[in-house]
């Protein structure tokens, strides 16, 4: 873990903090224990919401982009060798002392080790809970090429490192989009719209009112809103399962994610359902695309008086779901 190796570098692996002035963390998991840096000079940059508020609550100065120049920094390995690239190039060109770079080995810490090893000097490694630390001077490696910002994507979208569906359309969100009624309307909120491309459809149908894209990764986000330019399109960075729709939503769409981590985890989507039923108005409808193996249906049965699976193919599996349970009860009581 991030602590315990953290810990052996600065007792005795040879790792020095400076004693002053300011130190970025990039990219922070949730369960990052940092204890043995200074908040009161830490800057978190992270680009997922819940992260950033989780920090925020524990009286972190917290951010989305560097702020300045640091006098050293980490960067918390993601999933993505991409964007663990990026994060890596970002920090270097703002830190003036230490790059410490710190991850699992399921998420690429020895093939970044190797990467950089063929760039310049590396410190370390410190291997502990099958994971590795390494730091580097950051003034002594050229990482310029290792930055990439959003780019084009061959199908005209769109995307960057690290983004859901980077670089392609993701074929269960193509799925949904074909089964989208002609007769969407109202008022519409797109759950973890990532980068756009559903609420891009649903825009194209005339008596659609607004569409709300609610998306909890900062970039994606900011893709979304190059690919979505329509007046009708409004933007929240925020926590799908969380977000408060600004009124009752006349339809709801989602292509709900189902993993933090690489094990699938259908809570995940169970809350989506579950947040989706609470914005519906009591004759709206929620159209939702699923991987097949995911155990949707009880959620739904539970969130909505009528449920129905309107097609798939092998992998993915379609749902229309009307009169959302906690409306019609509300109703019913008044």
């Amino acid at each position: 873990m991030l602590d315990q190796r953290l810990r052996l570098a600065l007792e005795g692996g040879g790792l020095v903090l400076p004693d002053r002035g300011s130190f970025a963390v990039f990219h922070p998991p949730a369960d990052a224990d940092l204890a043995g840096l200074p908040q009161s000079r830490c800057h978190l940059i992270t680009d997922f919401k819940p992260h950033h508020d989780a920090f925020a609550a524990r009286g972190f100065a917290v951010g989305t982009t560097p702020e300045g120049q640091y006098n050293a920094a980490l960067v918390c390995l993601p999933r993505s060798k991409a964007l663990a690239r990026v994060l890596i190039a970002q920090a270097a060109a703002c830190c003036d002392g230490p790059l410490i770079i710190d991850g699992q080995k399921t998420d690429g810490a020895d093939s970044l080790l190797r990467d950089l090893r063929k760039l310049g000097p590396v410190q370390g490694p410190i291997s502990k809970a099958h994971g590795k630390l390494f730091w580097i001077d950051a003034s002594a490696i050229d990482l310029a090429s290792w930055h990439r910002g959003p780019e084009l994507s061959p199908g005209g979208f769109w995307t960057a490192p690290g983004v859901f569906s980077e670089g392609s359309v993701d074929p269960a969100s193509a799925l949904l989009v074909d089964a989208l009624p002609e007769t969407l309307s109202g008022q519409v909120a797109d759950l973890g719209a990532g980068w756009g491309y559903l609420s891009a459809h649903v825009l194209a149908r005339g008596d659609v009112a607004q569409v709300y894209l609610v998306e909890a990764g900062h970039m994606a986000l900011e893709c979304a809103r190059r690919n979505v330019t329509d007046r009708r399109a409004v933007f929240h960075w925020a926590d799908a399962t969380s977000w408060h729709a600004p009124g009752p939503m006349d339809a709801v769409i989602m292509n709900p994610p189902f993993h933090a981590t690489r094990k699938a985890e259908p809570a995940i989507g169970q809350a989506f359902i579950a947040a989706a039923a609470g914005m519906l108005a009591p004759g709206g409808a929620l159209l939702m695309v699923a991987n097949r193996h995911l155990p949707y249906e009880a959620e739904l049965n539970i969130r909505f008086a009528h449920v129905e699976e309107i097609g798939g193919d092998g992998r993915f599996k379609l749902f229309h779901a009307r009169r959302p349970v906690r409306q019609r009860l509300r109703q019913n009581r008044g």
